[in-house]
């Protein structure tokens, strides 16, 4: 009775221990702190800090054991003063990072400092992560039987069939064999061959023939007509660059990359520096993944790393070490030389969106040609689109001359002189 007792005390006291380490972990999963630290972290320090990696300022994982926790206030409300004050700490780290000068943030009070420095020390508990992973498998296996089995069984039966229609046959040809039945093949009457019978009636010949030389015409013509059309084009890149994700999810605007389209005839292939606007402070991919095509977060993470390298840039000093690589850009929309296409003309003055010929790019995954970017393909387009004269004094003059000469209120771009040979072609 009394180890009986003892034994119910040592599972009661293991029970509460148990139920107290589970109390903490939740209690410090959804600590008001360290969630109010992680949105003021983002907001404020995430630009130029990571928790676990050096970025353009040093990693933040465990700074309040590193420095004293008034310093911090001080360090974090202005730290140019810090600096400017001969501070030793401060001075250094100026220093380290080539003299690059902290952002001060006096908005923030101690209270908010201490919920970033609850975040930056918390660590969520991998336990519970891996033992929901466990779980999961688990579950997983044991869902239902597995299909393997199903098939060997469905195999193991559709055999016995098989062997089993053979014995019936072989057990009626014997009955018949001890009956003295004769079983003989029937007798098929003799037919003419098809290709003969085909070659005897003259009218089939000449329809075959005139319907060959039709669809030989007409496969022909599309073919030669596709000569230099290269709409579906797709080809891969040195270095990945995903449309979807640039200009989808981040929803970066066409022409902050393609900057010349607004003033040049041409669109132009973005100068790497572009990029590094914001790589130098995105080393890493954190966003949605396309697992069934192989889109991962590590394929996203070393296509970065080859901006880098192309550029020259070292992540561990933060710094351009002045060895570069060109890349070797694949161009996707090319026109012939005799064909005249001003980007300006259509995408400041015209107003034309860039969906309009190069399809929804903030969809594609790759880029390729949306467009069969023909002559009859242009001429439809300036046959159907109206020009976009509101507040546009471009077309003031010109609009109102010719509302009057044709007797409408819109113009399109064939009413404005859009269909002469000398407009695309000099």
């Amino acid at each position: 009775m009394k180890v009986r007792n003892q034994l119910t005390s040592f599972l009661s006291l293991l029970l509460i221990s148990v139920s107290l380490l589970t109390f903490q972990n939740t209690f410090a999963q959804d600590d008001p702190a360290v969630t109010a630290g992680k949105a003021l972290f983002n907001a404020n320090c995430a630009a130029c800090h990571k928790l676990n990696k050096r970025a353009v300022g040093p990693a933040l994982k465990g700074v309040s054991a590193k420095y004293d926790k008034e310093w911090l206030y001080s360090w974090i409300k202005n730290s140019t003063a810090m600096v400017k004050s001969g501070d030793a700490q401060a001075v250094a780290i100026y220093e380290e990072y080539n003299g690059s000068v902290m952002t001060s943030f006096p908005q923030l009070s101690n209270e908010d400092i201490d919920n970033i420095l609850a975040y930056t020390d918390y660590t969520p508990p991998a336990a519970a992560a891996a033992a929901s992973a466990a779980a999961g498998a688990t579950a997983a296996n044991s869902a239902g039987p597995d299909n393997t089995l199903i098939l060997i069984a469905l195999i193991l039966v559709f055999g016995i069939l098989v062997v089993m229609l053979f014995l019936v046959q072989r057990t009626l040809l014997r009955i018949a064999d001890a009956s003295g039945v004769e079983i003989r093949p029937v007798a098929k009457p003799k037919r003419t061959p098809l290709w003969l019978a085909f070659v005897q009636n003259q009218f089939l010949v000449f329809l075959s023939v005139v319907l060959l030389l039709l669809s030989s015409a007409y496969f022909a013509y599309g073919y030669f007509m596709q000569v230099g059309v290269d709409q579906g084009y797709m080809p891969v890149q040195p270095i990945h660059y995903s449309h979807k994700i640039h200009a989808g999810a981040n929803q970066i605007e066409c022409k902050y990359c393609h900057s010349s389209a607004r003033v040049s005839k041409h669109s132009g292939i973005p100068s790497l520096n572009v990029c590094m606007n914001c790589h130098q402070n995105i080393a890493e991919y954190n966003g949605e993944e396309d697992l069934e095509n192989g889109y991962t977060k590590d394929f996203y993470t070393k296509e970065i790393k080859k901006l880098y390298a192309a550029v020259g840039w070292d992540e561990e000093s933060q710094s351009y070490t002045g060895e570069t690589q060109p890349v070797k850009w694949v161009r996707i929309h090319n026109l012939p030389d005799f064909v005249y296409f001003n980007h300006a003309q259509h995408v400041e003055v015209g107003q034309i969106e860039c969906q309009k010929c190069h399809g929804p790019v903030e969809e594609m995954e790759v880029m390729y040609q949306y467009s069969p970017l023909t002559m009859g393909w242009c001429i439809n387009c300036h046959r159907e689109t109206n020009v976009k004269v509101e507040s546009n004094e471009y077309y003031t003059k010109i609009h109102e001359a010719l509302s009057k000469k044709y007797g409408v209120e819109k113009l399109t771009v064939a009413q404005m002189g859009g269909l002469e040979c000398g407009k695309c072609h000099y």
